[in-house]
């Protein structure tokens, strides 16, 4: 079976449920985007917010992809940068409790944090101090981790650092891997969108989006983006939330239907989008059952509040995306 590299931001999540979106305006958080902030400011939103509801859980766009991989069975690894703390420890051993080969560099920063502010209306605000993640760099890389990979996936959130992109790339060409990205943010794409354009081009095969992130990144809406981004890669997703997503490779396009399911938090649910799809992909399923497996992905993860399913709720994943593998 195929296996998947993932490089991304490792991350612990403060998710924290926001009674209105004042708290948005008290920081100066643009609702549903993820905005840097450095450790003072970061420590005084975790004050500020300290009385509302809020749990801890791993998190960071790639390793939530790829945590959610390999709860479905994957050989899945990780390249990421913790601190030598508590709180790089909890993320380590949330991994491998899911099964997967940590490449964890250990540095004397803390451990990077996201508080993930949850509106009454699901919409999910980041402010992420990316500590120890940020440390993370290209001298890090080394060829032969990548050897026995055959999926490289990356978090769009690393184009701020675009030599350790290009070089994560690069190796993973070398090892005759496919490269899969995520866009991340619409506002990263708007920050940095000449380097995804570059990177895009010239090293990736498989591109996530979801429409903010399409129309950053093309101009376009939807179903229009699509056809631009598939014109740089092999294939291109691009989410359109409750109605589904859309899928094109070559002149093949498909639309998948999203879930119908009680949304309460949008948290991780692109991230488990990708999982779903990239499981079918390397399954060898065709791009509708992908989109489908994603769409149960994400489904499942809205239901609940941050990115982590209980054991319960990943019977039941199962059980359906084994049904849909057979059929």
């Amino acid at each position: 079976m195929k296996r998947i590299l993932g490089i991304g931001n490792a991350l612990v999540d403060v998710i924290t449920l926001i009674n209105n979106d004042l708290v948005l305006e008290q920081f100066s958080l643009p609702k549903g985007s993820m905005q840097l902030v450095d450790r003072e400011k970061s420590e005084m939103i975790k004050a500020g917010t300290v009385d509302l509801e809020r749990r801890f859980a791993s998190g960071g766009s790639a390793a939530n992809t790829i945590h959610g991989l390999a709860m479905l069975g994957i050989n899945t690894g990780f390249i990421g940068s913790v601190g030598k703390d508590s709180t790089g420890d909890f993320f380590e051993q949330d991994m491998k409790n899911a099964g997967v080969n940590t490449m964890l560099f250990r540095r004397d920063s803390i451990t990077g944090t996201a508080v993930a502010l949850i509106s009454a209306d699901s919409e999910r605000t980041f402010a992420t101090h990316l500590g120890a993640a940020v440390e993370l760099n290209d001298v890090d890389l080394d060829s032969d981790v990548f050897k026995g990979f055959d999926i490289l996936y990356l978090e769009g959130y690393l184009i701020f650092n675009k030599s350790l992109v290009e070089k994560a790339c690069i190796i993973a060409k070398n090892n005759n891997m496919e490269i899969a990205i995520d866009l991340a943010s619409y506002n990263v794409v708007d920050s940095r969108i000449d380097d995804f354009r570059e990177i895009i081009e010239k090293y990736v095969d498989i591109v996530f989006a979801n429409e903010e992130e399409a129309k950053s990144f093309t101009g376009l809406e939807p179903e229009e983006a699509l056809n631009k981004i598939s014109a740089s890669c092999d294939i291109a997703v691009v989410k359109v939330g409750k109605d589904g997503s859309l899928i094109r490779r070559n002149e093949e396009l498909i639309k998948v239907e999203s879930l119908p399911v009680e949304c309460r938090d949008t948290t991780g649910a692109g991230d488990l989008y990708a999982s779903g799809f990239l499981y079918g992909y390397v399954k060898g399923l065709s791009l509708d059952k992908c989109g489908l497996l994603g769409s149960i992905m994400a489904g499942n993860v809205i239901e609940i509040i941050g990115a982590r399913m209980d054991e319960e709720k990943w019977k039941d994943i199962k059980e359906t995306v084994s049904l849909i593998v057979k059929s």
